[in-house]
């Protein structure tokens, strides 16, 4: 058993992420583990680049009010307490509101190679804009 009682918070990467998102690691994958966890925070407005994950993610929502959206133009709302599972190969974001944070547990099982995802573009702020749209 490994017992471990804090991991530092670390600002995610702007080439990954638009605006301000911190990242605290729950698990790092060491073999012959596969899974990836992470607690995530959105503050107003931020949000991920398009993305897709090779054996799929898991969004637990900690905190707040946040969108999901997907390359067909589908968006979802999500708030504390609700679940989303993102299929294998979908490229798709995530991030919080304009107004509100958000936070979510991120779940990924690695392929073997890494944990599995393939990061591309940033979503501009048109497609954010249209998303929050929806929603109003």
């Amino acid at each position: 058993m490994e017992h471990i009682t804090s991991t530092p918070t670390v600002k995610a990467p702007a080439e990954r992420f638009t605006g301000d998102v911190y990242l605290n690691m729950i698990a790092t994958p060491t073999e012959p583990a596969r899974l990836a966890a992470a607690l995530v925070r959105f503050t107003p407005g931020a949000r991920t680049n398009w993305h897709s994950h090779a054996l799929g993610q898991v969004l637990y929502i900690t905190d707040g009010v946040g969108l999901v959206g997907t390359r067909d133009g589908g968006v979802v709302r999500v708030s504390a307490g609700e679940t989303l599972m993102c299929p294998p190969g979908e490229e798709h974001w995530h991030g919080a509101s304009d107004t509100t944070l958000m936070a979510h547990i991120a779940l990924v099982v690695g392929d073997g190679n890494g944990d599995g995802t393939t990061w591309l573009e940033p979503v501009t702020d048109e497609q954010y804009e249209s998303a929050l749209a929806d929603f109003r």
